[in-house]
């Protein structure tokens, strides 16, 4: 019987060991990323000019934020592997293990933050409405009882409804196919960030965007909201303290959106 309960207890102890450490295993992603030696990076593939695809080559704001934090953990900017997501399905390619990061042009939120955990901000957007030059539309009021598209799992559609409570919203999945929906004639406006609208009208002037921005939101890469996640977010954090501090942030600020806002408006 005492030999029973000793290899019981053996048992029990040798379980609990292999949990510790699968545990301790688990806590640290950053460790995980550097035996990996690849960063794997959850960005958005149509939103100019921060992550889109052009002439086969896959570019933008994100995506350069996403080489230097390569260059940060593992030494080489290259050492990067994106993985391609939308606002619908980026928290679940990241809270499902297939990213380790997502860095995507996504505004840190309360709500969000309930679900998974953020950066400091490295970039300043606000909402805003991108029209036909040449229209009625001068204000965001202006907007209610008109059409007006949006992405889905954006936070466009909350903020604009708080501005224009009669505003018939028209979602869809992509920016891009938002915008083709607008170049059909299927809706007079588009709400979004800045930023974002800021690439379709320098690519297609005919459209511009209102002055007034009815928000101010901060983009923040997003982790797994878990303790294996906590010393990348820190590594992270330093790596955004330091681009901002030496003027790294406002250079590509300056690469990706080259036009004052105030151009887009005229």
């Amino acid at each position: 019987m005492f030999k029973k309960v000793i290899l019981c207890l053996v048992l029990v102890s040798g379980l609990l060991l292999c949990g510790c450490t699968a545990k301790k295993e688990k806590a640290n992603l950053l460790s995980t990323i550097k035996k990996r030696g690849e960063l794997i990076v959850g960005v958005k593939f149509d939103s100019k000019p921060f992550g889109f695809v052009e002439n086969g080559k896959l570019q933008g704001y994100d995506i350069d934020i996403a080489h230097l934090l390569a260059k940060r953990i593992l030494g080489n900017e290259n050492l990067v592997r994106f993985v391609e997501v939308t606002p619908s399905n980026r928290i679940s390619k990241l809270n499902s293990g297939e990213v380790d990061m997502v860095v995507a042009t996504m505004t840190i939120t309360p709500s969000r933050l309930e679900v998974v955990d953020f950066s400091l901000p490295y970039f300043y957007a606000g909402q805003a409405v991108m029209i036909r030059r040449g229209t009625a539309i001068k204000t965001i009021s202006d907007l209610n009882g008109r059409r007006v598209v949006i992405v889905l799992g954006t936070t466009g559609e909350t903020s604009l409804r708080y501005f224009a409570p009669e505003v018939i919203l028209q979602g869809y999945r992509s920016y891009k196919e938002a915008f083709a929906g607008m170049l059909r004639g299927r809706a007079e406006a588009m709400s979004a960030d800045d930023a974002i609208l800021a690439g379709f009208v320098m690519d297609h002037p005919e459209f511009m965007l209102l002055p007034q921005r009815y928000t101010q939101e901060g983009y923040g890469v997003a982790f797994r909201k878990d303790a294996a996640s906590a010393s990348l977010k820190f590594e992270v954090n330093n790596a955004i303290a330091e681009l901002r501090k030496k003027g790294h942030l406002n250079q590509l600020k300056a690469k990706w959106l080259p036009l004052a806002s105030d151009n887009l408006k005229k």
